[in-house]
């Protein structure tokens, strides 16, 4: 696991954001294992305090389930996954319009950016 830490965010949160974007992407599934407080902290060399806190607010939000004495598990509510992509989804294209925004961009002109940007990925997507 490779996180660049950037330090005007908490860890923690730093470290939710990764791993719900590997769950969502399908690179951690419904059902695995997540590596233990005491892996994760010694393979990203922070306090294992922090870890905690971390697995702790994924369970609080459903995204994480603790299966007493054999570890902790991504959750197995595909509903939960698809939900928390969607609010990603959402605040990449907040963040994105808003962007498009302060560049001067009508809806209509980020509309038709967005629209040529998607038929030159499905050309590329055609080529290769």
């Amino acid at each position: 696991m490779a996180i660049e830490f950037d330090n005007n965010l908490p860890i923690y949160v730093q470290i939710m954001s990764y791993l719900k974007k590997q769950i969502v992407a399908g690179k951690l599934r419904s059902g695995d294992k997540i590596p233990s407080v005491r892996e994760l902290a010694q393979e990203l060399q922070i306090n294992p305090n922090t870890v905690q806190r971390t697995f702790s607010e994924l369970e609080r939000e459903g995204i994480v389930e603790t299966k007493r004495g054999l570890g902790r598990y991504v959750t197995s509510e595909e509903s939960k996954i698809m939900e928390i992509k969607k609010e990603m989804a959402g605040e990449l294209i907040d963040h994105f319009i808003q962007g498009m925004r302060e560049l001067g961009f009508a809806s209509s002109e980020i509309i038709s950016i967005v629209s040529d940007a998607m038929e030159q990925e499905q050309q590329r997507g055609e080529l290769e």
